[in-house]
């Protein structure tokens, strides 16, 4: 192993320990310093975590100890996110891989898509509501809209810079078209595709909050605006929480299933690095 390898794995095993006692240490200087100031919209982590158990973990066992408020909000939201992410993965890698194999498709759609992806998703949820009316249509399609753009340029990019030895191999063996996607197009943009699919979990999470906050009468982002407007402030720093625990949950099994699926790819990088 070459010495800059080495460095890599101390530096990576200094961040994971950072990681443990960082959030403890920030919990109890939260704690200590809300208490101090008595700070009315910035609670305690205590109060939130018990005001946590309370609305959506104090359940029966044969609930997973989930109560009907936690059944109410969380698995409609957890279900839009999952439908709005998953198609709009589907339709990014799809149309991305379309459009960087074809310059002039890319040239003449490229201009929309950049204009698509500059305006804010949460400025067009009133056409979203006319188009959809109020309920799951329209948010998952808001959560598509969000969410469809670092796959689809991700895609796009990876797809347009494959390797041009690949696609001559292919061509001299005369592989089908359909081969020739799923093995060696697909495969060389992998990389990218996946990164795109990472940023946009983040957004999902997000525009799945966004499209509850209007005209919702259920979910995650529902609980926060009901209590923001009886000035329950730890419901909503539970709901904050409950997001942040979220996004770290569904960050860390993207990650596992991406090491899993590109470990050719890691497992390549790696030998080059310690060549």
């Amino acid at each position: 192993m070459t010495l800059a390898a080495r460095r890599g794995r101390v530096g990576r095993f200094g961040t994971g320990l950072l990681w443990y006692w960082l959030i403890p240490v920030t919990a109890v200087v939260w704690e200590v310093s809300t208490r101090q100031l008595e700070a009315v919209y910035f609670p305690p982590p205590s109060v939130i975590v018990v005001r946590l158990h309370e609305m959506w973990f104090s359940g029966p066992l044969s609930q997973a100890f989930l109560t009907d408020e936690a059944l109410d909000d969380l698995v409609p939201s957890l279900t839009r996110l999952f439908v709005g992410w998953a198609a709009a993965a589907a339709a990014g890698v799809v149309v991305g891989l379309m459009l960087g194999r074809s310059a002039r498709l890319a040239a003449l759609v490229e201009p929309l898509l950049h204009f698509g992806r500059s305006v804010p998703p949460s400025t067009l949820l009133p056409v979203f509501l006319l188009l959809f009316k109020i309920g799951t249509p329209m948010q998952v399609a808001s959560i598509v809209y969000g969410v469809i753009w670092p796959v689809l340029i991700n895609s796009m990019d990876g797809a347009r810079y494959v390797d041009r030895q690949y696609i001559e191999t292919g061509t001299v063996f005369r592989v089908s078209t359909t081969q020739r996607i799923l093995r060696i197009i697909l495969p060389a943009a992998a990389p990218k595709i996946f990164a795109g699919l990472r940023l946009s979990v983040s957004l999902a999470l997000i525009m799945m909050v966004v499209s509850e906050l209007v005209g919702s009468s259920e979910g995650i982002g529902h609980r926060l605006l009901e209590a923001q407007s009886e000035f329950d402030i730890p419901a909503m720093w539970a709901g904050i929480v409950l997001l942040g625990v979220l996004g770290i949950v569904l960050n860390s099994a993207f990650i596992a299933v991406e090491r899993v699926v590109l470990s050719w790819h890691h497992q390549s990088r790696k030998a080059a690095s310690d060549l």
